[in-house]
């Protein structure tokens, strides 16, 4: 295991150390710690099970998220592609708990999804596209109080998730713009098409009343 991760680390590709077996391993435990670091930021008062319910609420959602996240409607071609809602249960943590703790579980979650099948070509590109991108969903704890707040929570975290694979796009995939397209436009409709699209799609499911009410029942149990 470490031998691979000696040889990969020699190269100097990033690809083949997050591939290798202590690269993700490596990755899994600061996914772990930052978990525990949610538990103690956020929880810092109340009871043992107010303390307790953020992380295991948390917990699993992300494992609903990765399991959903495996479901691809449509794919692309230089990453991305139309889940089966998985973006929806990040969001869910910020509108339960916050704008900290959906950060802190959307972070694990771009760590995680770097794991099982992450492209990386540059540092900065890999904190763009997973820790920064999909922390972005937790901004949903915004809108955590207000009225339709899951639905509002839904639509500023996509957002937030699009701009940093939007800035990754202009910057480090500007080869792969197709002749006859400007850089800009097309990194935009690229990353639009899959987050877009994912998004306007649970927002319609999470405009039917039953559904929302039902996530805002779950919501008083898991904050109670």
């Amino acid at each position: 295991m470490f031998e691979r991760f000696k040889e990969a680390w020699a190269t100097g590709d990033l690809q083949l150390i997050i591939e290798s077996d202590m690269g993700k391993l490596i990755i899994i435990v600061l996914a772990v710690l930052l978990l525990l670091l949610a538990l103690i930021l956020v929880n810092k008062e109340g009871d043992s099970e107010h303390k307790i319910k953020p992380l295991a609420y948390s917990g699993v959602a992300i494992a609903l998220a990765m399991v959903l996240s495996q479901i691809k409607l449509f794919a692309l071609p230089q990453g991305g592609s139309i889940t089966l809602f998985s973006m929806f249960f990040i969001v869910v943590i910020g509108y339960f708990y916050g704008v900290r703790q959906g950060v802190l579980a959307g972070i694990v979650y771009g760590l995680l999804q770097l794991v099982f099948g992450g492209w990386v070509m540059h540092p900065v590109q890999l904190v763009l596209d997973y820790p920064l991108a999909f922390g972005a969903l937790g901004l949903s704890g915004i809108f955590a109080g207000s009225k339709h707040g899951l639905v509002k929570g839904l639509a500023i975290g996509v957002m937030g998730r699009f701009f940093f694979h939007f800035l990754s796009g202009i910057i480090f995939f500007a080869e792969y713009t197709p002749e006859g397209w400007n850089t800009i436009l097309y990194s935009f409709w690229y990353n639009f098409s899959y987050t877009g699209v994912e998004g306007f799609v649970t927002a319609i499911v999470l405009l039917v009343p039953s559904v929302l009410q039902a996530f805002n029942q779950i919501k008083k149990s898991a904050i109670s």
